[in-house]
C-alpha cells in the first residue's frame, strides 16, 4: 500500500545547469562536449538544460555498483533484454538526453536499432529505470526525472532513497506507490522473477 513520507534533509541539487537553448547545441556538439569530459555525467533536458552532474561519491557508487550487478545477474540469467549502467545515455522520445542509474531494455526493441544508433546515444527510453537517490541529490528533480521517463515509454521506475529507506514505484497511468522500510522489492511484470533485496542497501 502506498504511504506518506516526510523527506528528511530536501538539498539544494549537486549538480551545475547551463540553459544553452539559445545556443542550439547540435547531437554532434553535445556528444564531443560528453567525450571531453569522460569524468562527469552529462544530461540534456527537454527545455534546453545541460546538467553536469560531479562523480558518485563513496557510499552511492557502492550501492550502485550492488544494483548493477544485482540486475545484471539476472538478465544475464532471464535472457530477454539486456541492462545497462549509469555511464549509458538514452535520447528519449521527447529530445531529452538521460542517463539513470541502472536500466533495462526488451531485446526486440534493442534488435530494432540500427548498428549506428547502437554506438551513439541511442533513442530509445528503457522499459525499466532505476535512479538512486545520494546525500546530496533533490527529492523533487529525480521524482520529476522519473515521471519523464514513464511519459517517454518505460514501463517501471524505482528511485530508491535509501536516506528515507523507501523506494518510489512508477507505472504508466498509475500514481507513484511508496514502499518504506521494505526488505524487498519485485519488478512483476515487467521484469520477471527480479526480486530485489534492500535490506543490503539499507544495512550502510
Amino acid at each position: 500500500m502506498a504511504q506518506s513520507i516526510t523527506t528528511i534533509n530536501e538539498v539544494a541539487p549537486s549538480f551545475l545547469t547551463l540553459n544553452v537553448q539559445s545556443v542550439g547545441l547540435s547531437k554532434e556538439q553535445f556528444e564531443i562536449l560528453c567525450r571531453d569530459n569522460p569524468d562527469r555525467r552529462i544530461e540534456l533536458t527537454v527545455e534546453g538544460n545541460l546538467i553536469i552532474m560531479p562523480p558518485t561519491g563513496f557510499m552511492s557508487g557502492w550501492r550502485n555498483s550492488k544494483l548493477a550487478v544485482r540486475l545484471g545477474n539476472w538478465a544475464e540469467a532471464d535472457g530477454t533484454g539486456m541492462c545497462f549502467d549509469s555511464s549509458t545515455l538514452f535520447t528519449l522520445p521527447n529530445g531529452a538526453k538521460r542517463s539513470p542509474d541502472a536500466s533495462w531494455i526488451r531485446l526486440e526493441r534493442c534488435n530494432a536499432l540500427t548498428d549506428e544508433e547502437k554506438e551513439g546515444f541511442a533513442p530509445i527510453c528503457p522499459d525499466f529505470v532505476l535512479e538512486l537517490r545520494s546525500a546530496t541529490d533533490s527529492l523533487s528533480v529525480l521524482q520529476d526525472k522519473m515521471t519523464e521517463y514513464i511519459e517517454n515509454g518505460a514501463q517501471l521506475g524505482w528511485l530508491i532513497d535509501p536516506k528515507n529507506r523507501c523506494v518510489h514505484i512508477y507505472r504508466p497511468n498509475l500514481a507513484a506507490e511508496i514502499l518504506v522500510n521494505a526488505e524487498s522489492v519485485n519488478g512483476e511484470p515487467v521484469l520477471k522473477g527480479f526480486v530485489l533485496n534492500l535490506g543490503e542497501i539499507w544495512s550502510q
